[in-house]
Order: C-alpha cells, then sequence, then structure tokens
C-alpha cells in the first residue's frame, strides 16, 4: 500500500520540476475552538476594494481545478484544511454562496470551480451582518440561462489509515422563470488518531503525574437531502427549500491510563451517536421604483442529537462507567433589510430577530461516579432582536463605509427545572465599525478599519453538566461565560505584487480551556472554558507573481499575544512560512504543489508544537470538454505534520501528544451535463445561532 500512494506523489513532485518552465482525528473539544492563524497563496486577479479582497475566477487557471475548496486553498488569505476554511486572524468567518449563509460544510464541495465567477472576502464585516462576524466569505456563481434538466456528479475516494468515500448528486430543472432542484450526499468518513496525554502537578503535597494513551477510531455516516424551487422574473424573486440531515456516527478509544507509577490500566471507551436535524427556508426579494431593494428571509430548524458513552476496563475490577445524553434545538428566526443610495452613497437598515432553545438530558448511569458528576437537565432559551444600519460612499480616490448595530438579548438558563439567576441575563449590545480606504491605481490600495464584535460562546459551552474522561480527569462546559468583546484595528494594502494585513485585536471576556482540580473525593482534573482578557497582533506579508502558467505565493506571518494568568506567561510569538504554487499545463492539465511550516508559540493558554516543513499536491486534468474533471491530491506527503500542544494552567502541566492520520491520497471524479448553479437566493435569517447549535 504504501509504493500504492508514494508513487504518485513522486509522479506530482516531477511534474512541478518538468513543467515550471511553463511558468486530524476529528480536532478534539479544545482544538476545535482555537482558530489556526494561517494564510495561502494570491491569484493575480485579486484586488483590494475598501476593506475586501475580491477574487475573480473566471478565465483564471483556478476555474478548471475541481470544487469551490480547491479553488478557496489557492486564494490569499484563505486556509483550507480538512475541508473546513478558515481566514487569517479571523474567528467566527460566515461564508455566503450567491447572497445566502453556506448550510453545511458538504456545500462547498458540491459547487464546481468553472461555475464560480468571483470570490469576496470582507476582513472588515459592516453592520448588515451578524456582530460575531469576524470576516465574511461571499462566493457568487455564474449565471446560466440554460433551459431544461441539468445533472452533476461528484465522487471521492480517500485512503489514509483507513477508507472514506463522498458521492454528492443534484439535479435541476429549469424552466422559463422556475427552478426546481433535487440533491442528495452521501458520506462515509473513517479516521485514527493515536495519542498519549500526560497531567503533572502538585497534589497532596507531593509531584502526581496523571497519563492516559489513546487510539481513537472515528467512523461516521452522514447524508443529506434537499429539494426547492427558486422564482426570478424582473425585478422580483423568491424561493424555498426543505433539508433533512441523518447522521450516524461512532467513536471507539482503546488505550490506558495510569497514576504515577502505576502499572497501566487498560481502558476501552465507545461512544455512539445518532443524530438528524430538519431545516426550512424561505426567501423574497423585490426591487422597485429602480432602486430600492427589499429582502426577506426566514428559517426553521430543528436538531435532535442522542449520544450513549461506555467506559470499560477490562483487565479491572473497576465498574463500567455508563452515560447518555439528548439534545434538542429548535430556531426560529427572521430577517429583513432595505437597500437604497442617499447623500451619494449606499444605505441599508433592517432588523434581524431570532428565538432560540435547546435543551441537554444528561443521565449519569454509574452511581459513583454520579457522586460527582450528576445527572442534570438543562435547558436555555434566548430572544434575540436586532437593529443595523451602514452605509458607503465613493468619493474619487477615497471609500468610506459607516455602520451600527444594536442588539437585545433575553437568555434564560435553567436547571433541573430552576431558572439560575447568576446565569440568566438580559444584555443591549452596540457594535459599531468604521473603515477607510484609498486607491492609488489599480494594483495600489490600502485601508484602515476599526471593528468591534461581539461573539456568543457555543451551546455546547453553555451548560453546566460534565463528562466522564477517565479515572482522574472530566470534561464540561461553563454556563457562566461571558459573550466576547473583540476590539479590531486593521491595516490593510496591496502595491505591486505584495499584500500586507495587520491586525491589533483586545479581546475582553475570550473564552480559553484551562484544567484544574475539581473537588471530589480523589484526584479529580477537570478540562473546562473559563473567560480571559488577551491582546494579541498579527502581520502576514504576501508575495505573488505570475510567471507564464506558473503563480508562485511566499507568505511570511507572525502571531504574537500578550497574556498573563496567576502569574503564567503565554507570549512566545508563532512564525510561520507558506510556499504555495499553482501551475496550468496545457491540454487541460492543472498541478498544485503546496508547502508550509510553523514554529513553536502560544495561543490562547495553549503552545502548539513546530512544523518544519509539510508538503500537500494535487494533480488534474479536464476531459471531454470539461465534461468530466479528474483529480489526484497527495495530503500530508512526507506525514510531518505536528499536532502536539502543551497547557499550563491552574497548576498543571498538560503534554499532550497525538498523530492525525492526514497523510494520504485521494481519487475524485466530476462529471456535469448541462450543470446549473444553485439557484436558492435566500440568506439564513440567524446564521450565528444556527452555529451555536
Amino acid at each position: 500500500m504504501k509504493a500504492r500512494i508514494i508513487i504518485p506523489i513522486i509522479a506530482a513532485i516531477l511534474a512541478a520540476t518538468t513543467f515550471r518552465s511553463y511558468a486530524q482525528e476529528e480536532a478534539d473539544s479544545l482544538t476545535r475552538e482555537l482558530q489556526e492563524v494561517v494564510v495561502t497563496a494570491r491569484q493575480p486577479a485579486t484586488k483590494l476594494v475598501g476593506t475586501t479582497l475580491v477574487s475573480t475566477i473566471a478565465g483564471s487557471n483556478l476555474s478548471d481545478l475541481g470544487n469551490a475548496l480547491d479553488v478557496l486553498a489557492q486564494l490569499p488569505m484563505i486556509k483550507v484544511e480538512e475541508n473546513a476554511v478558515s481566514v487569517i486572524g479571523k474567528g467566527n468567518v460566515e461564508i455566503y454562496i450567491d447572497g445566502r449563509p453556506m448550510r453545511d460544510d458538504m456545500e462547498l464541495q458540491q459547487i464546481l470551480s468553472s461555475n464560480i465567477r468571483k470570490v469576496e472576502l470582507l476582513m472588515a464585516p459592516g453592520a448588515a451582518y451578524e456582530s460575531s462576524a469576524g470576516a465574511v466569505l461571499r462566493i457568487t456563481t455564474k449565471r446560466n440561462f440554460a433551459q431544461g434538466l441539468s445533472v452533476t456528479d461528484q465522487f471521492q475516494l480517500q485512503r489514509r489509515r483507513k477508507w472514506s468515500v463522498m458521492d454528492y448528486l443534484g439535479l435541476n430543472h429549469r424552466l422559463g422563470s422556475w427552478d426546481i432542484y433535487l440533491n442528495g450526499s452521501y458520506n462515509h468518513d473513517d479516521k485514527i488518531i493515536k495519542g498519549s496525554t500526560t497531567n503533572s502537578l502538585i497534589y497532596d503535597g507531593r509531584k502526581t503525574v496523571v497519563g492516559s494513551s489513546q487510539h481513537n477510531r472515528f467512523t461516521s455516516n452522514t447524508g443529506t437531502i434537499r429539494g426547492g424551487f427558486n422564482y426570478a422574473q424582473d425585478s422580483q424573486s423568491f424561493g424555498a427549500y426543505y433539508r433533512y440531515n441523518p447522521e450516524r456516527g461512532d467513536f471507539t478509544n482503546t488505550g490506558s491510563e495510569w497514576m504515577d507509577y502505576e502499572t497501566p490500566l487498560s481502558r476501552i471507551i465507545g461512544k455512539n451517536t445518532r443524530a438528524h436535524s430538519h431545516l426550512v427556508s424561505l426567501y423574497y426579494e423585490n426591487t422597485f421604483s429602480n432602486k430600492y431593494l427589499l429582502h426577506f428571509d426566514g428559517d426553521y430548524k430543528h436538531s435532535v442529537a442522542d449520544n450513549s458513552v461506555a467506559t470499560t476496563y477490562p483487565d479491572a475490577m473497576a465498574d463500567n462507567v455508563n452515560s447518555t445524553d439528548s439534545r434538542h434545538s429548535t430556531l426560529w428566526a427572521g430577517k429583513i433589510y432595505l437597500s437604497f443610495p442617499i447623500a451619494q452613497g449606499d444605505f441599508t437598515f433592517g432588523t434581524q430577530d431570532s428565538y432560540t432553545h435547546t435543551s441537554l438530558d444528561y443521565h449519569m448511569l454509574n452511581a459513583t461516579v454520579g457522586q460527582y458528576i450528576p445527572s442534570s437537565l438543562t435547558d436555555a432559551r434566548q430572544t434575540s432582536a436586532a437593529m443595523f444600519a451602514s452605509w458607503t460612499h465613493v468619493f474619487g480616490n477615497f471609500n468610506m463605509s459607516l455602520g451600527a448595530r444594536y442588539e437585545y438579548v433575553d437568555y434564560d438558563f435553567k436547571v433541573n427545572g430552576k431558572r439560575d439567576e447568576n446565569v440568566s441575563r438580559r444584555d443591549h449590545l452596540l457594535t459599531p465599525d468604521i473603515s477607510l480606504g484609498y486607491s492609488f491605481n489599480d494594483r495600489s490600495q490600502i485601508s484602515l478599519s476599526y471593528k468591534m464584535t461581539t461573539v456568543k460562546p457555543p451551546y455546547s459551552q453553555l451548560t453546566s453538566s460534565l463528562s466522564y474522561v477517565g479515572l482522574h480527569e472530566i470534561e464540561g462546559g461553563n454556563p457562566t461565560l461571558r459573550d466576547e468583546k473583540i476590539h479590531d484595528l486593521q491595516l490593510f494594502g496591496i502595491w505591486s505584487d505584495f499584500m500586507l494585513q495587520a491586525d491589533l485585536t483586545r479581546g475582553i471576556d475570550t473564552y480559553a480551556f484551562v484544567k484544574q482540580v475539581y473537588p471530589a473525593e480523589n484526584l479529580q482534573l477537570l478540562m473546562h472554558p473559563v473567560n480571559i482578557n488577551i491582546t494579541a497582533f498579527s502581520a502576514y506579508l504576501v508575495w505573488s507573481r505570475p510567471i507564464r502558467r506558473w503563480t508562485p505565493n511566499i507568505t511570511l506571518g507572525l502571531y504574537k499575544q500578550w497574556l498573563d494568568i496567576e502569574g503564567t506567561n503565554y507570549s512566545r510569538p508563532i512564525f510561520s512560512y507558506y510556499f504555495d504554487n499553482t501551475l496550468a499545463l496545457p491540454k487541460g492539465w492543472n498541478l498544485t504543489v503546496n508547502m508550509s511550516g510553523q514554529g513553536r508559540g502560544d495561543m490562547h493558554t495553549n503552545q502548539f508544537g513546530t512544523t518544519w516543513f509539510s508538503m500537500d499536491a494535487s494533480i488534474g486534468k479536464t476531459l471531454f470538454n470539461k465534461s468530466i474533471t479528474l483529480k489526484l491530491s497527495a495530503t500530508d506527503i512526507f506525514n510531518t505534520a505536528n499536532n502536539d500542544w502543551t497547557m499550563n494552567t491552574c497548576g498543571i502541566l498538560v503534554n499532550k501528544q497525538q498523530k492525525y492520520d492526514r497523510r494520504g491520497v485521494s481519487l475524485n471524479l466530476i462529471y456535469k451535463f448541462n450543470p446549473i448553479k444553485s439557484k436558492y437566493k435566500g440568506n439564513h435569517a440567524a446564521e450565528a445561532e444556527m452555529n451555536r447549535l
């Protein structure tokens, strides 16, 4: 098998040299919350408009790469890893496709690169977007007026330590002003992650070590069925769709745990997840008097997730520890806004409102463990009402935007049917934003912006329930977490072949993870989030110059934070580099070779390990007048990516060593017959609330 993996990798590298003349386990609960600060390549058709980075894809060498993820991976300020998209130095990224927010991660895989017209990255999104949005990514697809039936099918086969497979089938029928579509997808994912964790502390006056080893296997099967319609004629359009998402996941951890110098105790953790969700979305849009744009979005979502966890110790007399939990979530949301020109600029105002209800019914089935991890029923209800207004104006070479958003939030939290007065609250939030830009010419622009954002923690962290991890370890949420407020001062500029982004941020009540001793009859270590205040500076310099068919990109980055908790300093800077290459070869061939590295440094309460060199590559070709696209990809070719981290909080030093199965190859096959892009023009009325659920 190793030979079958290495041979195509070597072929891809040799092709890059020959044609040069033509031009993680799912992240654990901790790393899932910490945003990597990364950046990738810049294409020549990219320019800065105010605080928006606009990349034209149609007609470029990116249009035949495959799907939207392949395109985003080669754009500036964007990083794609494990099909997840992040933006440099920005958390809480919202992604819009043809004006409506992305509904799930599969959507980017379903959009063909040949159907993308442009990609806009808003580095300082205005008041019209949710206050939690650190950046907004807008993807605009091409308009297609072809009548009749279109069919698109995408198939991916991936081999790492295990096999994974994905298939998406989309049907669209256009008849006059009507579009009726039905699509479905299936994704089987199988991952293995190996690692170990050691916790060192002083307990009862002596040095104590609590450790565990992990051999984790994650197997999941997810599906999507979506059907809907759109109508568009003259200046009026409306549409609706229904989506159903079933999910089944199985997790097994075969490892061991120990304390001090005891013989490691074998341990098996099994977790089964059964979940599904229903979503109904509708929109209406109309332009009247040739200048007034009215837009409305409405959403209803209901989801259920049931989990059962069993921890067994096959070689010991310890009792099994079993637990179950069931989470039910419901969302009602609406958003309406009106846009029109005024005072030689464009003015938008509107309202965005939502009601969210989520409950978690947790049952600990082991009586002994139940003494310190009791069963509980938590219930959270939130009513949010927001008003926003923004104004943009261009005068000569200058451009300016002003905005403000006011939001009222009523949060009600109950435990076992009793309202918690210390957690329940009513908040009034005001978040302003302002930006000023100047354009010297088409290749030189600069902008300075300030934005205040409010980030609400996910509902999975706003809980008082605890989870059993081992004989001496617990994980839990924190219902007292406060909303994070971020002040961001950003400088962004382009000059010739160079691009610079610099951010100075001050986070108030940012939430980060700590591990501390939990009061119990024996030693228990609790990992949970807390609020902290943090100041950070980041700067990234990109150089790119197309050489015929070859576009090399070199990025140098720095992330530095100032954080001190109980005398422990977390201020070691993170240096990084990225060297990305896109090569458009003759006869429909495309090649990408991307290399990166990162030094050891601190982010929040964690210090991440060093990855000196990591490399991904892909080679693809279009066939039969571009109706078929074939692509072979290889990730982490030399198996050098480092996913280790350490944490030193509350007198406990945690050393986490883990090895993800990122190294592997995948084969993608895309077939399109008279393809028509997704036509739904609506927005989710409360995207941030959906993400929190």
